[in-house]
């Protein structure tokens, strides 16, 4: 049987641990879903397995770009795709694991064409929305694109202005590209898992991985980044707790701010992590509060059937 095994959710819930565990298990070979974990470069601030875990076992795409290569669902899914047939036709099962939500739908769903984009008309968009405000916009998007105007928000003028730039680009609307067939689909037999915790219980979880990271490196990995040449591609990447180590080298901040922002938007990607797995995607859900990590391991076992 093509099973796939998917561990998603929000950041510091315990992915990383609970997958690690579970591809020992079950002979699984993990498989990197998350965007920050597929540069090569990055290790202290990702939460990406240690070098250790990495060498215990097979595991995928952890050094798949180097920082100043474009990354995207689309090109993640096809190596992932790659990947994981080749792990199936060894007779093991891919253990798929992190927190980029579009990644795993670029694999379970496939990807609708993109849509095309026009930087003239974009500009010209932007300047008639700064005149006239976004409602006007939204109101030509109801003639041109209902489907799409009904669920916007008329005050959304960013999304508004792509759904503007499409229709006059393609002369398709939004609507009928989002309705396309998806394409790129990896058919096999999903196993799909969503760790989840308490919002208070994962502030504190935040909170110290955040701490822990900085204790572990993060400014020194960093600053050996800055003296690679790395930084406009870093900061381009504007990944967390990266950006604030860069201020805290530069001399822009010091370490209690850094670690304060950092902390601060970890919490908001978590909130979208997941707002965003509890709409998108169907999955079993592990409370990962309160439990060993036998019980974790088990749990997650019943619930995904392997």
């Amino acid at each position: 049987m093509r099973r796939i095994v998917a561990v998603v959710g929000a950041t510091a819930t315990g992915k990383t641990a609970l997958s690690e565990a579970l591809a020992a298990a079950i002979g699984g070979e993990i498989v990197c879903a998350d965007a920050r974990q597929v540069f090569r470069e990055l290790e202290v601030g990702t939460g990406k397995p240690t070098p250790g875990e990495r060498g215990a076992r097979p595991h995928h795409l952890f050094e798949a770009l180097s920082l100043g290569e474009r990354a995207s669902a689309g090109a993640w899914a096809a190596l992932a795709r790659e990947a994981c047939e080749a792990i199936l036709a060894r007779g093991a099962t891919p253990v798929l694991v992190g927190g980029s939500g579009l990644y795993l739908a670029a694999l379970l769903r496939g990807l609708h064409a993109a849509p095309p984009h026009d930087p003239e008309v974009r500009a010209r968009l932007a300047e008639e929305r700064a005149a006239l405000g976004p409602e006007a916009l939204h109101a030509r998007l109801a003639g041109v694109d209902p489907e799409t105007a009904s669920r916007l928000s008329p005050r959304d003028g960013q999304r508004i202005t792509r759904a503007l730039e499409v229709a006059e680009a393609s002369g398709r609307p939004l609507s009928w590209w989002h309705a396309q067939e998806a394409r790129g689909a990896l058919t096999a037999d999903w196993r799909v898992l969503e760790v989840t915790c308490e919002s208070a219980a994962l502030d504190a979880r935040i909170a110290e991985r955040t701490r822990a990271m900085f204790a572990g490196g993060l400014a020194e990995e960093t600053r050996a980044l800055l003296g690679r040449g790395l930084r406009e591609p870093l900061a381009a990447l504007r990944a967390i707790g990266y950006d604030e180590a860069m201020e805290l080298v530069e001399g822009r901040c010091d370490e209690a701010d850094a670690i304060r922002r950092t902390d601060l938007r970890t919490r908001q990607l978590a909130k979208r992590q997941r707002t965003w797995f509890r709409h998108q995607v169907e999955a079993s859900r592990l409370d990962a509060q309160g439990r060993s990590a036998g019980e974790r391991l088990a749990a997650a076992r019943a619930a995904l059937r392997v």
